[in-house]
């Protein structure tokens, strides 16, 4: 089959920017053959290719990508790894999902505290934890609160922490009050999935800038770009949203542009005006309205804010300029006492979701396995999917596998355009609706 809509990289990624140059690996050339051929090398791709080398250390993998480690969605997200679910609910069915769900991103964070140790990568890899924050009392009142009790029933340690005590901390008197949870993790996301990529087993290589323009999978799995091929007996996916290119879950997967900014370094002066030293991570009552923020160890401001249903999966530089400066406005909102500083870098990152929020995971031909679709929440569930897949396709009895499948799969979606007319609805309702979290 021909595959007709490929990624591309903008070269906007801030979070690469900021880090020295890296020269990716080599493109594919001529015709490999190997034992294992891994489709994607962001989080589950690296993870599941990692494991294959684990699992089977006397045979080859060879794990393909369109871009470069770092540059595609894997490093342009939020920098968050996080081991809680976003919504628990109070049923004793719900809170053992939770339960479930915590178990596969502790197991994930675990495995990238591991590897980025024993590797070196230089990540700012660091447990601080995050603020889950209101800006209104309505929010504190219908988020808050009930995630506060829901918490107590998972007997998850949590602090709550209100205005006067907030403001100190993340440098802003813009929110009404936070809960504190201390699980999970923050890093630059480009440099974590960079490093992941570099310190891969002998017995994977990996192929950048190699976009796959043609696959079969008869007698094998053959993948063809540009002037080479790899030939393998069985293949794990792990191209996310793309994967229905090449005829897996069709109809199965919305894809969102989310929008993030990070601001050049902090002067003296105006660290002192700010008056925070200890990086922190915050994520809001409301994902539509609310605004997701990072303080990092370099002295500079992450904002995202922005979700559009984006089906192209393409954002267009005039879409970014207009990004950039509502960012700026929001940024200036919630910090006044930093009126100079600007925008250093603007970038979308493209995720997938699927209408129940289930993983496209599990076996999907007698020699293909699937770690796809992480609904937006891609460091922990692509890590956890990405070696589940792989402990399931080399038959290593894994109980954290019942787990992932306990999750479900993706439901149907409605034909465009009435799916296209139902999200952006959708969508606007959700701002209109949570207005009071902006």
């Amino acid at each position: 089959m021909k595959i007709d809509r490929l990624p591309s990289n903008d070269r906007t990624n801030g979070w690469s920017a900021i880090l020295p140059k890296r020269t990716p690996n080599a493109a594919l050339e001529g015709h490999v053959a190997a034992d294992w051929v891994v489709l994607g090398a962001g989080y589950a791709g690296l993870a599941a290719a990692r494991r294959l080398a684990e699992n089977r250390p006397d045979e080859t993998v060879a794990l393909i990508d369109a871009g470069e480690a770092g540059e595609n969605a894997s490093g342009r997200n939020s920098g968050f790894a996080i081991d809680l679910p976003h919504n628990v609910g109070s049923s004793l069915d719900e809170l053992e999902g939770s339960h479930r769900f915590m178990r596969l991103a502790r197991f994930a964070i675990d495995h990238l505290q591991e590897t980025v140790e024993a590797n070196g990568i230089a990540c700012e890899w660091s447990l601080d934890g995050k603020y889950h924050t209101a800006v209104s009392p309505r929010g504190v009142k219908e988020v808050l609160e009930p995630f506060a009790k829901e918490l107590e029933a998972l007997g998850e340690p949590f602090e709550w922490v209100d205005k006067e005590a907030l403001g100190p901390k993340l440098g802003s008197p813009h929110f009404t009050a936070a809960i504190y949870t201390p699980g999970g993790a923050l890093m630059n996301p480009a440099a974590l999935t960079r490093g992941l990529a570099d310190s891969l087993p002998d017995n994977v290589t990996l192929y950048e800038n190699s976009p796959v323009t043609e696959a079969t999978f008869e007698n094998g799995v053959q993948l063809t770009s540009g002037a080479g091929s790899i030939r393998a007996p069985r293949m794990i996916m792990s191209a996310n949203g793309y994967a229905e290119q090449f005829g897996f879950f069709p109809k199965r997967f919305m894809h969102l542009a989310a929008h993030a900014s990070l601001t050049r370094q902090l002067t003296e002066a105006e660290r002192d005006a700010y008056g925070v030293e200890e990086p922190w991570g915050m994520t809001p009552a409301n994902a539509f309205a609310g605004i997701t923020m990072r303080y990092t160890n370099d002295h500079r401001i992450v904002v995202r804010q922005g979700l559009e249903y984006c089906p192209s999966q393409i954002v267009t530089p005039t879409q970014q300029a207009e990004i950039k400066r509502r960012h700026k406005r929001l940024f200036d909102v919630r910090f006044p006492m930093l009126p100079d500083v600007e925008m250093e870098h603007t970038w979308s990152g493209v995720v997938c979701l699927s209408r129940n929020s289930a993983p496209g995971f599990g076996q999907l031909r007698s020699n293909v396995w699937s770690a796809v679709c992480q609904n937006a929440v891609g460091v922990t569930k692509g890590t956890f999917g990405g070696i589940l897949a792989a402990d399931m396709a080399t038959e290593r009895e894994n109980p954290l596998i019942e787990d992932m499948q306990s999750l479900g799969e993706p439901n149907p979606l409605p034909p465009r355009p009435f799916l296209d007319i139902g999200v952006r609805a959708r969508f606007a309702w959700e701002l209109f609706a949570n207005r009071h979290e902006a």
